[in-house]
């Protein structure tokens, strides 16, 4: 991450576009929050990423601490679970979430989904967030 920051300048909207701005880091992390995935298969299968990207992004994040690779006690498979960096970016996905639903009609959202999260935003962050924590606490 350093070299992608080397002239930031302060700029808080820079240094999130080094975190998170690629394409398949925001589906990744999308998936870990949102689709419970968990394991390499599991990310981005929708839309087709090639394995190499997979790694390399996996990589990527792990190193800017958003996730953490770890071990299934229950398999001992390999599996990555976001970290409390990456669970604080749950208001922000859901922000774009909410504007994604608003401005493309073409977004697939449930309107149950859509409905509390205009209603109550904070709620639905806390509820996701909790499920995350709780996740990696195990």
């Amino acid at each position: 991450m350093a070299k992608k920051l080397e002239n930031w300048h302060g700029c808080p909207i820079r240094y999130a576009a080094a975190m998170i701005g690629d394409r398949w880091k925001l589906v990744i992390l999308r998936d870990l929050a949102f689709k419970e995935a968990r394991r390499y298969g599991e990310f981005a299968a929708e839309e087709g990423v090639a394995t190499n990207i997979l790694a390399s992004r996996l990589v990527e994040l792990e190193a800017d601490g958003l996730i953490e690779r770890t071990i299934d006690p229950e398999n001992g498979r390999p599996m990555y679970l976001l970290t409390e960096k990456g669970r604080d970016l749950v208001p922000a996905f859901l922000a774009l979430i909410g504007w994604s639903y608003k401005w493309d009609s073409e977004s697939e959202v449930p309107k149950s989904f859509a409905h509390d999260l205009k209603r109550d935003p904070d709620e639905v962050a806390r509820r996701i967030m909790s499920r995350l924590e709780d996740e990696s606490a195990v």
